[in-house]
């Protein structure tokens, strides 16, 4: 059986940044540590690889709690502010990493390649003298008098401190299945009792008018509203149609809040703005012009042609219709489906594709001042395992950034 001073269950990004700070920590105190980091993938950092379309979107120009969601945004909070973007951009740069700012806020690597992002990342593992251990995937974590017993089909190791930063169940190709949550549960932790997919795809039923304008992509508001009709969030953003329904920007990030409401209450609804930038005043106002043109003709103005031919249809008008002869029930009928369209959403697509966890371990479990359980001292819980989930952005890789720094240089 082996030993390890720290043994790291995940090789992800909460993962790295977690053996990164472990062993500079050491070598500033001249200590001898040896840190392992155990994950069952062959091929480590699959998950940083795909991300941002394989350019890694490393983090975002300005992060804070509210762009979270999860556990309370105050504990959110106190580890964002613990390292922060601007040490984020600074600690990439020193491993030779530039990043640039792209107008969303977003910040990718200048070589718009995630492997740029992974190497660096890598390097420093190796230069830290850290044993990096691909192919050894965790099956039980146990208890060994002061410390604990790892174990796998490879194997044990024996540690006296472990951090688990084993991802959630996004991506599960990428080695992220939810296993880590059995870990967690064995060592005295609790899971929230919902686990479901964030920033994910949404399916609209067959036959539905949106699925027959694929690839069609327009700025649009996202609203989850509940059967009373109170706005619960919104998000306004590029907008896709797609041959099961919706995704984009504005979609993935809507899609937790309403699938979480919607669990709570299955009256819940997604009501979709094709125009937001357009008060419905205005629109209404536009559609009582007396100048003799059509209907589509008005429209073509405010939407692409496809997407105003069906929505005409949806509010059964002839979209050649002159706008002077539109009845007043009818006009308010196509404002309607123009800016408060109720989506019948059928699902979301799964883990398969979601880019990130909602749910996990709750950060009330855990001393944010070092990522150490209250419940299991000598374990430590970092990245997307906790129940903490951001916008798209790198909001997560930032998560996963601080919350491995804080880990890192704790254990």
């Amino acid at each position: 059986m082996h030993r390890a001073d720290v043994a790291i269950i995940g090789a992800g990004a909460a993962g790295l940044m977690t053996a990164i700070w472990a062993g500079r920590r050491a070598r500033s105190r001249s200590t001898e540590r040896r840190v392992v980091l155990l994950d069952g993938a062959a091929r480590i950092g699959a998950k940083i690889l795909v991300s941002g379309g394989g350019r890694c979107n490393v983090t975002h120009d300005v992060v804070d709690e509210r762009a979270f969601a999860g556990s309370s945004r105050h504990a959110i909070r106190k580890v964002l502010r613990a390292y922060t973007a601007e040490q984020t951009v600074a600690f990439f740069a020193e491993l030779g990493v530039t990043l640039k700012h792209e107008e969303t806020g977003k910040l990718f690597p200048t070589t718009d390649d995630a492997s740029t992002v992974l190497e660096a990342l890598l390097r420093e593992v190796d230069r830290l003298g850290v044993a990096l251990e691909p192919a050894h995937r965790v099956e039980a974590i146990e208890r060994d008098g002061g410390g604990f017993r790892i174990s796998g089909p490879w194997g044990e190791v024996a540690a006296d401190r472990v951090v688990l930063a084993t991802g959630g169940k996004s991506l599960p190709k990428t080695g992220s299945d939810g296993f880590g949550y059995h870990l967690a549960k064995s060592l005295g932790h609790s899971i929230t009792p919902r686990i479901f997919p964030a920033l994910v795809p949404l399916r609209l039923p067959e036959g539905h008018f949106i699925r027959t304008l694929s690839g069609l992509t327009v700025p649009a508001t996202l609203e989850v509203r509940t059967a009373s009709g109170k706005s619960l969030v919104s998000f306004t953003d590029s907008t896709l149609c797609t041959h099961f329904g919706l995704s984009g920007p504005s979609v993935l990030d809507v899609s937790r809040y309403y699938l979480d409401a919607r669990a709570d209450d299955a009256q819940t609804q997604l009501v979709i703005n094709w125009l937001p930038h357009t008060s419905r005043e205005e629109i209404d106002h536009v559609l009582q012009a007396r100048d003799g043109r059509s209907v589509s003709a008005v429209l073509r103005g405010l939407l692409p042609e496809r997407l105003a031919r069906v929505l005409c249809e949806r509010a059964k008008i002839d979209p050649a219709l002159p706008v002077s002869r539109l009845a007043r029930e009818a006009r308010r009928s196509l404002v309607q489906c123009l800016t408060a369209l109720p989506l019948p959403i059928i699902g979301d697509k799964g883990f398969a594709v979601a880019e990130v966890t909602a749910g996990g371990v709750p950060l009330s479990e855990i001393n944010l001042n070092s990522m150490e359980s209250r419940v299991c001292p000598g374990l430590f819980i970092a990245g997307e395992i906790c129940d903490v989930d951001g916008r798209i952005g790198g909001y997560n890789f930032q998560w996963a950034w601080s919350s491995g720094y804080v880990a890192g240089n704790s254990v």
